[in-house]
């Protein structure tokens, strides 16, 4: 079985360190500080929508130019503050990669998730990766998927998405790939519902996905 992680809200509670950053960018742009909720429902579509949608509260028809690196260099000294792996993933990670191929699929630019995951001592479980600011494009589009897909040699039906956040879901549901979602997550308050098809899967906390592929 393939299975393909997403990041910020699956593998790592990143939540605070990327409201933080949001908050300075605001400020700088002149708007006020954002608590994590407000942060949580703009991101998850990468870097440079949440941009977008911070510089919009503060007032903006359009995100400043520069913008964008302003935002990458602000989270670039935020991003170590408190962000951290879920309680309990380093050890299903541990028992997983015994009988699993494991990838990672994330909207974050590269070199932010590269730094978070070394940091977290998450790097090392993942063969391939994929990220936001690269080729591929960025979630929901499924190409990302289809060629992590491809590289491993696995079949759609034979890998899974693990994820927290409408955006994973819809990118799972173009690939016609399993989506297991992450109540944990912070991006999980952001599904509707109504865009469910009943054959998901559920996590509580990461070690739950060892005994749902048993």
């Amino acid at each position: 079985m393939l299975l393909i992680f997403d990041l910020d809200g699956t593998l790592v509670d990143s939540i605070h360190d990327l409201a933080e950053a949001a908050s300075d960018l605001s400020e700088r742009y002149g708007g006020g500080r954002l608590d994590d909720e407000t942060v949580t429902l703009m991101i998850g579509e990468g870097a440079p929508v949440l941009v977008e949608r911070v510089t919009a509260l503060a007032g903006h028809a359009a995100p400043p130019a520069g913008a964008l690196d302003e935002f990458l260099e602000i989270y670039d000294r935020r991003m170590f503050d408190t962000t951290r792996p879920y309680p309990g993933m380093l050890d299903t990670l541990c028992v997983l990669a015994d009988a699993h191929a494991m990838a990672v699929l994330s909207n974050k630019p590269e070199e932010s998730a590269r730094r978070i995951l070394a940091h977290t001592g998450l790097a090392g479980f993942f063969s391939h990766m994929v990220f936001g600011d690269g080729p591929l494009g960025r979630k929901p589009d499924p190409a990302g998927l289809h060629w992590l897909l491809e590289r491993h040699g696995a079949s759609a039906e034979r890998s899974i998405l693990v994820g927290d956040s409408d955006i994973d879901v819809a990118t799972a549901q173009a690939a016609g790939v399993r989506i297991c979602l992450a109540r944990y997550g912070f991006g999980f308050v952001r599904i509707d519902p109504a865009s469910l098809r009943g054959d998901e899967w559920y996590l509580d906390q990461p070690r739950d996905l060892v005994a749902l592929l048993q």
